[in-house]
């Protein structure tokens, strides 16, 4: 299964990237915004998905320990919330500067 899904992810790679390496000259790869492009699309893809394993463990983590100790599930709550919120602003800075990378003229 594992091999299957390198194997996979790997040719995604090589064709998204052909595209590239056979552009025209007058074309928009050839101009350096496709790779921008590309790269902005793979910086935010990826702080996402950090992003959301992030928060699925730390969810994970907060819901067994209220399990094991319901007394203390407003701290446990309170401490979750401030997590999240520190998780979600890593995926918004992400954000910001892939933004940046992709608007601002070079």
């Amino acid at each position: 299964m594992r091999k299957t899904l390198l194997t996979a992810l790997n040719t995604l790679m090589m064709l998204s990237f052909a595209t590239v390496a056979f552009a025209a000259e007058g074309d928009a790869f050839s101009t350096g915004f496709g790779l921008i492009a590309i790269g902005t699309a793979l910086g935010i893809g990826l702080a996402a998905a950090g992003c959301s394993i992030g928060q699925g463990l730390a969810v994970k983590s907060a819901c067994e320990g209220i399990a094991r100790n319901p007394e203390a599930s407003g701290k446990i709550s309170q401490s979750l919330i401030l997590g999240l919120a520190f998780i979600e602003s890593l995926c918004i800075y992400a954000l910001l500067i892939d933004l940046i990378l992709l608007f601002v003229k070079m």
